[in-house]
Order: C-alpha cells, then structure tokens, then sequence
C-alpha cells in the first residue's frame, strides 16, 4: 500500500507464491537451474515458496538416475553430449550461467576425477560414462542450483522426500497430497514425474511359480542374490538398455569379470554366483545395435542436416496427400499414414547417406540428381502407390551400379582414369581412393593411389585383403537394404543356428561401431537419419500428424526399429554381452516372436520360440523394458486419481471409422496444461516429460549442450507461464 508520505512500511508483506514440483529427478534439476538463474525477477515484497517431492529422496536424479545405481551401468551417449543448464543456444533462455557454472558431464568428471583422483571420473568427451555418475552430477548440479535459489532472500525451498498420490482442487489453491496423508497447499504444480512401471498384477507370471521382477531398479534390491541366485534360470523380457542392465548385473556384478583374448575379443570368466542361465528375448530377438563411436563435434554441427527427410518436404506430404483430420473443427494438421508416405523418404535419405559414406562426397551429387525426379514426384502425390519402403531406391540403386562398373574398369586395369573420366562427371579417382580407405583402411587407399600414378591395376594390391571394418570387399557389395538393417538375421535355423547368426551379426556390429559414425556406411546412414534428423520424423508423427492407425503402427514398429538402430548401447558394452553368448551362460535361441507359456507340470513360465521349437522353463522373469506410460496400468496412484477426479483425461488420435486411437498419455494444451474430460484446461498444473507422451514421441532424453535442445525449450515454456503469472502479466487462475 503506498500513502501519501511514501510506501505503508506497515503493510503485511504479500503471501509467498507457492510452487510444487513432483517429480525431482532430472528434469527437477533442468527446472532448478533455469528459475534459479532468474530469481531476479521476483519483485520486492514478494516471496517464492518451492516444494519439491521425489518419493526416492534422490534429489537432482531420481530413480532411473541414481547415484545408488549398480556399478554395472552405463549412460548411451557420451559424456560431452550431456548437460545440465541452458546455454546460448536456447532462445529466450534469459541469464545464462557463467560457462564455470554449467559444465558438460565430461567437464564435471574432470573435475571431480581431479579431487578425487577415482577412475570412474577418468573420461574423455567421447567415453561413456557409468549411469551412476551421470547421477553424481546431477545431484551436485540441483544441490548447486537449490543453495542459488536460496540465497534469493524471497525465496524459500523445502525438499520432500515423499510420494504424492493426488492434487486436490480447494478453493482458489490446489492441494498436494503425499501418500502418507499430508497436505500442502500450493498455487501452481509442476508435475516431472518421469517413467514409472506397470502393475505387476498384470504380468505374464501371474499365479504361476515363477517370481515376477515388473521393474528391475534398484537391481541390488529387485534383482539380489537370495531371490535370483544361482539355482536360478533367470528370464529377461526385452533386449534393450534395461536388458542389457540386468545381463551385466547378474554377471558382472555378481563378481564375474571380463578378460581380453588374443584376437581382442572378449572372454567371460565366472565367479559362480551369478544365475544358472539367463533367457533374452524380444520380439526381433536381437539386442540393440552397438551405438558408434561419434566423430561428429559435440556441439551438433557437424549432425547430419538431411537431403530428402526434412521438415520441408514433410510439409509437401500434407499438402499433397495428407488425408483431413476426421473431426470437424479441431484445427488438426492434414494426416499422414507413416509407412505409405514418411517410410519412404526415411529410407531414401538412409540409402543415400549409406552410399555417400561408402564412396564419398564426390559421388553425392550423382546420387542426389538421380534420386530427385522420383522424389519430387513422390512429394506431390504424382508417384504411383505401392512397391513398399524402398520405392524410391530405384534411381538411386541404379546410379549406383554406373558408379561400381566404371569403378570396376578402373580397378581391373582394362581403362585408365583418364580416358573413364571424359564419360563421366564424378570425380572417379576420389571416389575410388574415397571406397579403398572406407573398406579397407587408409594403407590401402595410399596404395591404391600409388597403383593409379602407375596406371597400374589396383585390383592386384586389395586382392586377399580384408576388411578392418567388416565391410564386403567387393566393390559390388555393401549395398543398401532396408530389410537387412532392420531384421540382419532372420529365424532360418534351430535355436543353436540362429543364436551363432546372431553372435556373428554382432561381431560385424561391432566393427561398423568401431569405425564410426561418418565413416561406416551402415552407421552412419542410422546414426545421421534415425538420430540426427530424429526431429523430423517427431515433426511428422507427432500432435496427430499421423493417422490413427499408422500411429499405433508407428509406436508398435517402428519406435522399436529406432532403438535398435539408433539408441543401442557403446560398443565395449556389447562386447561383453558377446563375451557371455559365447560363454553360455546368455541364451538367445528363442529367436524372433518369442512368446511366453506355463509348464502345467511345474507352474513355471516357459520362454517358447516362435519359429524352431525353442522352448525354456524360467524360475525369474524380469520386464527388463521400459513400460510406456498408461496411468489406469500404472503402480503409482496419482495420475490414475487425477483421471478419476476429471483434472485430466487420455489424449486420442481420432479415427475416420471411431476406432480413435489413445496410446496412453495425457491431453495437454501447447503450454502443457492438462486438460478435462469436458474440455476445461487447469492452468494451474503443467505437465512436462513422459506423461506428453502419446502426443509426442522420443522424449527420454538426457539435457544435451549447445543443441536448443527440446528439453529446455520445454522447461522455458512453463517458466514463461510462470513469471508472466508472477509479474501480474497474466491473472491467476
């Protein structure tokens, strides 16, 4: 109040804006960071009351994060891409850090590796780091972030260590209720709730003899050696991350240890308690591909920008064959079907990065004026439908072939580069030398060189060379196929064949990821594709972009398809998963389309291959999957009472024929306000990560620097909100 001799000194000071945050894992700490560094904003005589409630009491890192998590687990990107505070790149961020302040993960290890002196933290920018150091870090970064917002003198943070089952609606406040009871008043919530799991009264074991692990974490707890001992056959639902976890638990961490043998392969020795066996199985039946080693900067510049997959042409898709959201009115996008109109580009551009990786930058041009024709074509709706995911290879494979022909003349002797190259308007002698040091290594390309000053064939110096990479040697091979790179081995023989197909498909695997993400033509073309350019086909698939259909399709393939392919783990990680095949100790014989049976005879879950007559008796089966979100299947209470209490309601992607299609996440307005079963949007609560979900896709996903990442663009959507409201810009609520 202001009299007029000045301020009312007298005045009562405003009541504190009350701020709750459920969830204080790592989005808690992105949060922290960002209202912390723009604490100023808080006028005088105003107070800022922050709650936050993580029911693990792991604050900065939650559960998935923890620094309590086993030795045995590793992060899947390198530690130079993983950070913790905005940078220059995100627009609109407002005060950044000083660069001290917001280090990398890598940054972070060095420095800790300095106090400490601990190898763990002995990275360099391109290591892995183990999971629980990831979750080092990010406690010290929220307990960095917490001690700045506490300095503000209007501010004030309180830590629960608390599970919140429900958000009353009371009055103009809402309520936060814990599950022991209690009530907190607060003004706004900010639900960072991140994954959870499903019941497990609805697993596969259910009344049968065997024991039922729905969520491996904490794997000391879930996992220990009372319940999944020795005499144990252990069954692992999933070949992913979370697999990959528990295998290296159960093994590694139970004392085994891994030694190098002369052919620089892996050997398993073990220490006699880990299980009798354990089953991997999946729908592919093969485990995620070994992620490779990244030779693209750090900062994201040198990502692959896309030729044919981009946010362009994936707006001509919907102008020229986009079919009308069903619903009148809605405002929604014209739909996709993404197997008939998206597959097909993502193919092309995979083909295309496939075979410039294989020959070089000099041939890129050709590739690309062959393949445009049909391409365009394709934009507009001008092509005829059908032929399947590689439709548009035709050109491309063909230009190819001209490219291998005239290579092979030159490799043979029978023309020299000169007279071949008044034919041609590729460079043939860099696109020669380009392929010599792709599949056979840079010695081979200097001699081929040397051959070609010579004129001399080149073909005498390869012959009886193989290849460092496992590549094919043969200037023909290495072609391109997208069935292959989804499915590299396929259930042609018994449990034993099909597993030795699978230990040698990985034995390639690992040289491609050995060679690189811009030199090996297979991971390159899904590195560049299903990483890089990972925003284009969100842009495609996400907020209905898709129909109804295709959406369920995409989310039951072909985000399967990506985590193979793109989101496997490092290199030396998947080598011991090789070491312990080879061993016996891991058995992957069920093969593709396993499914699960019960033995009448001992009330045990029987793991059954689909194709050979596989069939093994489990006394543990883990869900070593992520579950994806659905809140009436959830464990945890809360989003299942804000359903019933109509706070919130399951987004849909509508169906021309009613069959709307509600993949589990919930209905969230642009801000990530949700939204009633009456339309009614509750702005006092924003909703960000996993929950957005089934409008959204591939949003598990570490903070990375210098990529406006999508992740703080998220968390500067809700701070907007947030001081808009505090600012009086917009009324509360």
């Amino acid at each position: 109040m202001t009299t007029p001799e000045g301020p009312d000194r007298s005045a009562p000071p405003a009541a504190p804006y009350r701020l709750a945050l459920v969830g204080g894992g790592p989005r808690a700490t992105y949060v922290l960071e960002r209202l912390s560094a723009t604490i100023g904003r808080l006028g005088p005589g105003r107070g800022l009351e922050v709650r936050v409630f993580e029911r693990t009491g792991e604050f900065g890192a939650g559960q998935a994060h923890s620094p309590a998590q086993v030795r045995t687990s590793y992060l899947n990107r390198i530690g130079s891409q993983v950070s913790f505070a905005a940078d220059e790149t995100v627009a609109g961020a407002g005060p950044l850090r000083p660069a001290e302040q917001r280090p990398t993960l890598h940054e972070w290890c060095r420095r800790r590796f300095a106090e400490t002196g601990d190898p763990d933290f002995d990275l360099g920018p391109e290591d892995w780091p183990r999971r629980y150091v990831h979750g080092l870090a990010l406690r010290d970064m929220f307990d960095a972030y917490a001690a700045d917002l506490r300095r503000h003198a209007g501010a004030k943070l309180h830590l629960h260590r608390a599970e919140v089952v429900d958000i009353e609606p009371h009055g103009a406040e809402l309520r936060v209720v814990t599950a022991d009871g209690d009530r907190y008043p607060a003004d706004e919530v900010l639900l960072l709730t991140g994954h959870s799991y499903h019941d497990a009264r609805r697993g596969p074991a259910a009344g049968s003899a065997t024991r039922h692990v729905p969520h491996p974490y904490p794997m000391d707890v879930e996992l220990d050696a009372d319940r999944c001992g020795p005499q144990a056959v252990v069954g692992c639902a999933g070949m992913g991350l979370t697999a990959i976890d528990t295998i290296l638990h159960l093994t590694e961490g139970r004392g085994g240890t891994f030694a190098e043998a002369d052919d620089g392969t892996l050997v398993y020795r073990p220490s006699g308690a880990e299980p009798a066996g354990i089953v991997a199985f999946s729908g592919s039946g093969l485990f995620t591909f070994a992620r490779p080693d990244n030779h693209k900067p750090s900062d994201g510049s040198g990502d692959h920008p896309g030729t044919f997959l981009t946010h362009e042409a994936i707006r001509r898709l919907r102008a020229g064959v986009g079919r009308p959201y069903p619903e009148r009115g809605a405002g929604r996008q014209a739909q996709l079907d993404f197997e008939e109109d998206v597959l097909p580009l993502v193919v092309l551009e995979m083909a295309h990065l496939h075979y410039v990786t294989l020959f070089g930058p000099g041939a890129a041009l050709l590739l690309t004026q062959r393949a445009l024709p049909d391409y365009l074509a394709f934009l507009a709706g001008a092509l005829e439908h059908g032929g399947g995911p590689e439709r548009l290879l035709g050109p491309l494979e063909r230009a190819v072939d001209e490219v291998t022909e005239v290579l092979e003349s030159v490799m043979r002797g029978t023309a020299p580069v000169a007279v071949v190259q008044k034919s041609v308007s590729w460079p043939v002698r860099d696109v020669l030398l380009h392929w010599a040091a792709t599949v056979f290594g840079t010695a081979a390309e200097r001699e081929v060189g040397r051959c070609l000053d010579r004129a001399s064939a080149p073909k005498v110096v390869l012959d009886g060379l193989g290849s460092p990479s496992a590549l094919e040697t043969g200037l023909g091979g290495n072609r391109f196929s997208w069935s292959r790179a989804v499915q590299p081995v396929g259930p042609r023989h018994g449990p034993a064949g099909f597993g030795a197909e699978v230990r040698d498909f990985m034995g390639r695997d690992q040289k491609w990821a050995r060679q690189g993400n811009l030199r090996n033509p297979h991971k390159a073309a899904s590195d560049g594709v299903w990483r890089d350019l990972r925003s284009v086909i969100s842009y495609a698939v996400d907020d209905a972009g898709l129909t109804a259909a295709s959406q369920r399709v995409f989310l039951d393939r072909y985000v399967r398809h990506h985590n193979r392919l793109a989101n496997g783990a490092a290199p030396e990680i998947m080598a011991k998963i090789m070491a312990l095949m080879d061993h016996g100790l891991l058995d992957v014989g069920a093969g593709p389309g396993a499914r699960l049976g019960l033995d009448e005879g001992t009330r045990r879950v029987v793991v059954e291959g689909a194709h050979h007559g596989f069939s093994r008796p489990v006394d543990v089966l883990v869900d070593a999957r992520i579950h994806p979100f659905d809140p009436e299947a959830d464990v945890l209470p809360l989003y299942r009472n804000l359903l019933a209490r109509g706070t919130v309601r399951l987004w849909r992607n509508a169906a021309a024929d009613g069959a709307d299609f509600r993949p589990g996440g919930l209905d969230l307005t642009p801000e990530f306000h949700p939204i009633g079963p009456d339309g009614d949007v509750e702005r006092r609560i924003t909703v960000l990560g996993v929950p957005s979900e089934g409008a959204r896709s591939f949003l598990l996903s570490a903070l990375r620097p210098r990529a406006n990442h999508y992740v703080m663009r998220d968390v500067l959507v809700w701070l907007d909100g947030f001081w808009r409201t505090l600012d009086g810009e917009s009324p509360r609520p």
